[in-house]
């Protein structure tokens, strides 16, 4: 069914589980699985609210990538074949779920795992939901993991 799974995290409680739920996927169905982090470092870049935003995109590299690194780990761990992907969005109107939903497709990802922090009301309308985005953008299945 499943052979190639893709899980967005984000370093939240919520993404642990989503990964959790992931390599437990991957290892039912002895799949590989594919740990993506997604920093949109062009709007920082144009933000001139930052004092210095090129510190503060290099800042969120580094950060993902420990993400990633821990995330790695914790599948590795699991005895899980995984690899995992910074995506750095650097292309102005482009936005976090289009890029995740197109690593998932030139991967290629038979599933997408991606948690959703239950935001409502105006938390939901000013932060948006990345996970909304990838459900309307993806043409993969995808698994939605809700923090407890």
């Amino acid at each position: 069914m499943f052979k190639r799974i893709l899980v967005a995290v984000d370093g939240s409680d919520t993404a642990e589980q989503a990964l959790q739920e992931a390599i437990k996927l991957a290892k039912e169905l002895q799949a590989q699985l594919r740990i993506v982090h997604a920093v949109d470092v062009v709007n920082i870049n144009l933000g001139a609210e930052f004092p210095n935003p090129s510190e503060i995109a290099d800042a969120m590299i580094k950060s993902g990538q420990e993400i990633l690194r821990k995330a790695g780990a914790a599948a590795r761990e699991a005895g899980i074949p995984v690899e995992t992907r910074l995506i750095e969005i650097d292309t102005l109107g482009r936005r976090i779920p289009e890029a995740i939903a197109a690593d998932a497709e030139a991967w290629p990802a038979d599933l997408i795992v991606i948690c959703t922090h239950g935001r409502r009301g105006l938390s939901h309308l000013f932060l948006g939901s990345v996970a909304e985005g990838v459900v309307r953008v993806a043409t993969k299945p995808v698994l939605l993991i809700r923090g407890k």
